[in-house]
């Protein structure tokens, strides 16, 4: 976190929302749960690069553990090790914006700003974590996302720009960027969910830190 303050200094408005996001994460993966992101536009590549960083190795090339690498070589020999050489401990992390054929269906056969809630209410389990991505907090199919997710018991994080709009009424977190215009607000989205991303890797894989220093995870490696 301070790696991200000394770059950002602005962003020391959204530290203790920072960090209670962190937590919400922690603590869904070690419930067994998932993060499914969503938003859109540009909001909708961040969802992308969040689940890229989570479901691979980010700062840490997250090796298997001992028990999964004998796994693999038992059932598979030769290309077992390779499978165990190239796999690296994944967080679960789904972006709703990539299943086209179910948005594109879902928009013509029933309606469009519904899409992302009818995902949360087929994919979301109570220890798994929605993050809800909108520079002004009123994207009604974002907003009606997190109203399911509500309605279920799962826990929502929102990252949206200084007034937060309906999101800071509705999550359990809200990280608001301290700015108006959607181009500064996306600029500092990236650096706040690589936060977030480095800190729960940290958590389950060690690796690096955001400011460049080594840490052994103290939880798990899958």
């Amino acid at each position: 976190m301070s790696g991200l303050i000394a770059k950002y200094p602005d962003l020391s408005a959204c530290r203790n929302d920072t960090e209670a996001g962190y937590r919400c994460l922690s603590r869904a993966y070690r419930a067994g749960g998932k993060l499914l992101a969503c938003g859109n536009g540009g909001s909708a590549a961040d969802s992308e690069h969040i689940v890229g960083e989570l479901i691979k190795g980010f700062m840490s090339k997250r090796p298997l553990s001992a028990d999964r690498r004998i796994m693999f070589e038992s059932l598979f020999q030769k290309d077992g090790a390779y499978l165990a050489d190239h796999l690296q401990g994944a967080l679960p992390a789904i972006s709703l914006v990539s299943h086209s054929a179910l948005v594109t269906a879902y928009s013509n056969d029933v309606a469009a700003d519904m899409v992302f809630a009818q995902q949360v209410y087929g994919l979301a389990k109570p220890e798994d974590v929605l993050l809800a991505i909108s520079t002004s907090g009123n994207s009604g199919n974002v907003v009606r996302a997190v109203r399911v997710a509500c309605a279920l018991g799962v826990t929502t994080i929102g990252l949206t720009g200084s007034s937060g709009g309906t999101l800071a009424d509705l999550c359990a977190v809200t990280i608001r960027v301290p700015w108006k215009s959607t181009p500064d607000i996306q600029e500092r989205h990236l650096p706040i969910y690589h936060t977030l991303c480095m800190m729960v890797e940290q958590d389950f894989f060690g690796g690096m830190d955001e400011d460049g220093l080594e840490e052994d995870g103290d939880v798990r490696r899958a």
